[in-house]
């Protein structure tokens, strides 16, 4: 929903079955994982106040 809000923010998903070799390279043992800059990482689905931390957490690295 970020990436709908603002031009600056872009989303993709991706089948982690279908593309294994992205699963290795980002360390896919759960889904769903959210990988923010290729830095940061997080999994599970949070509440929303919980994933908006993770993003400003990205943010400041």
């Amino acid at each position: 929903m970020l990436a709908l809000e603002s031009s600056f923010i872009t989303a993709d998903m991706v089948e982690a079955g279908e593309f294994p070799h992205l699963s290795h390279r980002y360390d896919v043992y759960a889904v769903p994982k959210v990988v923010i800059n290729e830095t940061h990482s997080f999994e599970g689905a949070l509440p929303e106040e919980s994933f908006i931390a993770e993003v400003l957490k990205a943010a400041e690295i």
